[in-house]
């Protein structure tokens, strides 16, 4: 488990003295009224802190500096349990400028998405950021590098590899277990892993996982599972001891589904996490914020709601020194106007009020992974999709998921070349590997995008993030992926065979060097251009990183070729 950092015996001395009142604290919020976590009660009190850690409640203190929350009502930090930075297409250091000021003091990321293509080096990066950061990043070591045999990445990671970096102070344990089959049927490389880790956290990944076989898959150790969809199948996982992370993201969107568990009996067994969330989602909706008051609109208890986004949360993972405002615990407060708004006005992380000064003196972290594109200029005819005899399989995009429907349609040839039909909503998929190690081209059909000319590309594709190119013209989908080569990686937006949007994320070709407010601004003008192509989804980006994605069910596609998840091999 994870314990909190060591604390000298003169640190221990301030602490006690500020909490006695036999000093003035470091920092005192008064006027605030305090949820209680165990109650439900509002009691205003005075909070006061000591460095970065509370040492005073229900008391009357002093202060160096005062923060006045008359009329406002403290909860502890929210806390993230899962998500891939990399997929909010900033950096680290940008990402908390961007969530905490929503109230996320604490997240817990899996560096999976850079350590596919950069390995250990993508994850030390991680590591290294999180030092400098103001929230706290911890780590779960990537599990799944490459995440299956069906796709190709540009590193591989075994037990060996992570080994070392198991003891690093930001670290908790390992990552989601997506090799779901391989722990099922005991592969050896997946029991290494699973006995390096077996004293430490261990995430689970178990869509539609029941019965015996999630049975055997919690035997292993694994503690978590953040890919639930429905209240049903929630319910067998907590009935066997398994820890629900619900999820919310620019995609995969869980949280109405599951709003039914909610309750203050379950809430021990629950946590929130985004798993993926862009900036422009978090500018127009929020972060964790938005999850608490969706959660509350939709029925859920209140104190249930406000534990499972903090203290259930720490508790499931080990972070036992947060997730309350208390004495002795971590000085991550969130100051809200109105618990059923989550209408978030102040922030403390760490002890520190969160403003933009509380960034301006971090150490700056060079960035990894540029020229992480590896492809050949492509042609048009790199696109051809050859015509099968009787029906195409068709991967059915569902808005709102990260499961993908298996569909069959008749398709139109022309000189044995697989065509469009827009009249179906049937459109090329085309996956091109760019870690410079085979060149492999994959090209399938995908429904659901409503897409009408042009094409989107993106170099973000859920796991091994090779190129992916959603189009109905092979011009305009060469002229898309050609501009993520030169840029490094990054999403574009193609039409007539020209690029008419694009936001470059050269970080490994998954996440920009610039501020987040320029990447959302990149995104805004994104959306419209592929509307403009008539494409329906509303978050087409992100939509088109996980057709790639051959552990979530049903059908996928990779640059190895179609995948039928359910039997784990290529159509």
């Amino acid at each position: 488990m994870t314990d909190a950092a060591k604390v000298s015996s003169q640190e221990l001395a301030r602490r006690i003295a500020q909490g006695h009142g036999d000093e003035p604290a470091d920092l005192v919020i008064k006027g605030a009224r305090l949820l209680d976590l165990v109650t439900g009660a509002l009691v205003e009190s005075d909070i006061a802190i000591c460095g970065d850690t509370i040492v005073g409640t229900y008391g009357n203190y002093e202060g160096k500096r005062v923060i006045d929350a008359k009329g406002l009502i403290a909860v502890p930090g929210f806390i993230d349990t899962h998500l891939h930075i990399e997929s909010s297409l900033v950096t680290p250091l940008e990402f908390e400028r961007c969530v905490l000021p929503h109230g996320v003091t604490t997240a817990i990321c899996d560096p999976h998405e850079i350590a596919n293509v950069l390995g250990s080096e993508g994850i030390r990066y991680f590591l290294a950021c999180a030092e400098a950061m103001r929230m706290d990043l911890r780590v779960n070591l990537s599990s799944c590098v490459p995440a299956t045999h069906l796709e190709t990445a540009g590193a591989a990671l075994e037990a060996g590899d992570l080994t070392p970096m198991m003891n690093h102070p930001k670290v908790i344990g390992l990552a989601e277990f997506m090799n779901f089959p391989g722990v099922i049927h005991r592969d050896p490389a997946c029991l290494a892993k699973l006995e390096a880790f077996s004293h430490r956290h261990i995430d689970g990944h178990a869509p539609l996982v029941r019965g015996m076989d999630l049975n055997a898959y919690l035997a292993a150790g694994i503690r978590t599972d953040h890919e639930t969809t429905t209240a049903d199948e929630a319910r067998e996982k907590l009935a066997k001891g398994m820890a629900i992370l619900i999820r919310e993201g620019s995609v995969s969107k869980d949280l109405h589904a599951l709003v039914p568990l909610i309750s203050r009996d379950a809430s021990p067994f629950l946590a929130f996490c985004t798993d993926d969330r862009n900036p422009l989602d978090i500018a127009e909706e929020g972060h964790l914020d938005y999850m608490i008051r969706t959660a509350i609109a939709n029925g859920a208890d209140v104190l249930a709601t406000y534990r499972v986004a903090s203290l259930s949360a720490a508790r499931n993972f080990g972070l036992f020194d947060r997730g309350f405002i208390g004495p002795g615990k971590r000085a991550d407060i969130v100051l809200v106007e109105d618990l059923a708004a989550c209408s978030v006005k102040q922030v403390v992380a760490g002890g520190r009020l969160v403003e933009e000064a509380l960034f301006a003196d971090r150490a700056s972290i060079a960035p990894v992974g540029l020229g992480s594109v590896k492809n050949r200029r492509l042609a048009p005819d790199d696109f051809h999709a050859t015509a099968r005899d009787g029906e195409t399989p068709v991967i059915g995009v569902v808005p709102g998921r990260i499961i993908t429907e298996r569909l069959s349609m008749p398709l139109p040839s022309r000189d044995g070349e697989a065509l469009p039909d827009l009249a179906q909503d049937a459109i090329k998929v085309t996956v091109i590997e760019r870690h410079g190690r085979n060149g492999g081209i994959a090209t399938g059909f995908v429904h659901g995008f409503g897409m009408k000319r042009g094409a989107i590309a993106s170099s973000v594709g859920h796991d091994s993030h090779n190129l992916c190119v959603v189009g109905v013209d092979d011009a305009s989908m060469a002229a898309a992926a050609n501009r993520l080569i030169e840029t490094g990686g990054g999403f574009a937006v193609a039409d007539g065979g020209k690029v008419t949007a694009e936001l470059a994320l050269p970080v490994a070709g998954l996440m920009s060097e610039q501020p987040f407010e320029a990447v959302r601004h990149d995104l805004e003008k994104l959306r419209a251009a592929a509307k403009a192509l008539g494409v329906v989804l509303a978050e087409p980006f992100l939509q088109v990183a996980f057709l790639t994605l051959p552990v979530i069910p049903h059908l996928k596609i990779t640059d190895k070729g179609l995948v039928d998840v359910d039997r784990f091999d290529f159509v």
